[in-house]
């Protein structure tokens, strides 16, 4: 098949690292594989070199009139079999280029589990053919908004097996983590839905109670400052650890003891899968599709949203039971490879596509 995905976003965040695998994967299974994607951005730059060819486009949001009639060429001249839309703005752009270049089978990706506001947003998703919910939480969501149940499609999101790289302990001295200290690791974007205030304030708790335990929070955002000024008011200063974001993040994941993702609204959480790839034990609130990944008692701990005495309390037990964080971060390798790696996602991608043939 000749696929086209779309992708509007400026910066690389786990949604963008999806696009990138589902159309490598696809690349290698044969078919004819684009990305039209923001020029000057971070999936364009990334995927250049690779298999897929990169068509950059001049997106802004859904209805900026250069990036629509820039993408309806695009479909004209490549005329793809079907179109996946991956972000809310790529499914805007996409609807409307698509009613200009002769409406090809379009495919849109939703992976969050905000509700669908205002009549465009619902109406620009009733107009494609499928959806695909990257957890079951966010199909109901959908549904909720208006979206045909027979229209749409569960496709956990998934990540790529890999053999941890060497040098993660090194790299968390680097860091400013001492020897031996226990470590708490957190990978997500600085925003209010992450919710690291709560991460936070149960750091201050554990740290209460295990001074020798170190947290690093991975990853960037508007709310940093407003994070780190937290931080100091709660004399967390050098126990909670601002990496920023990383290129290394396969190196730092594996060093750490548990890792944790404090969520309020998830769709599912991509750095949750590479978690248990690497196998590592997870304490994760019960937020959006988050329980469908983490098994509570098996895999890691679920605890309610915005409770940062829970969530303390699930991280110190693990903190002090090595053998229970091994047993669980082996069991959640075990469920990773069951239904979350990129290949398993590619393919159910590729059933869904089928069923518009």
């Amino acid at each position: 098949m000749r696929v086209l995905h779309v992708d509007t976003a400026l910066g690389w965040r786990g949604g963008q690292n999806q696009v990138l695998l589902t159309a490598l994967g696809q690349s290698t299974r044969g078919h004819e594989v684009a990305v039209a994607c923001r020029k000057g951005g971070a999936l364009a730059g990334r995927a250049g070199g690779t298999s897929v060819r990169v068509v950059a486009l001049p997106f802004r949001g859904d209805l900026w009139l250069p990036g629509i009639l820039a993408l309806a060429r695009e479909l004209r001249r490549s005329k793809p079999d079907v179109v996946q839309l991956h972000d809310p703005h790529a499914v805007g752009s996409g609807r409307l280029a698509a009613v200009l270049a002769g409406r090809p089978p379009l495919v849109a990706t939703r992976r969050v589990d905000f509700a669908l506001r205002g009549p465009f947003s619902r109406s620009k998703y009733r107009g494609c053919a499928r959806v695909i919910a990257v957890s079951r939480a966010i199909a109901g969501v959908l549904e909720a908004g208006g979206i045909a149940a027979a229209k749409l499609r569960l496709v956990y999101e998934g990540v790529p097996d890999r053999i941890p790289p060497s040098g993660g302990k090194e790299a968390l001295r680097e860091l400013g983590v001492p020897p031996g200290a226990p470590v708490i690791g957190n990978v997500a974007a600085l925003t209010d839905h992450k919710d690291h205030a709560t991460l936070i304030a149960a750091a201050g708790i554990v740290v209460g109670a295990r001074p020798e335990a170190h947290f690093v929070i991975v990853g960037e955002g508007g709310l940093r400052p407003e994070l780190e000024a937290r931080v100091g008011a709660g004399g967390l200063q050098g126990r909670v650890l601002f990496a920023g974001f990383r290129d290394d993040v396969d190196r730092l994941l594996p060093a750490f003891d548990v890792f944790c993702l404090s969520s309020h609204l998830e769709g599912l959480g991509t750095s949750l899968l590479d978690a248990m790839a690497f196998g590592r034990a997870v304490v994760a609130t019960a937020a959006g599709g988050i329980p469908e990944a983490v098994e509570h008692g098996i895999t890691g701990q679920l605890v309610p949203v915005r409770d940062p005495a829970r969530l303390a309390q699930a991280l110190l037990d693990l903190l002090g039971d090595p053998e229970r964080r091994r047993a669980m971060g082996e069991a959640g390798r075990r469920r990773f490879l069951d239904r979350f790696t990129a290949d398993h996602m590619v393919d159910e991608t590729l059933r869904v596509y089928a069923e518009l043939r």
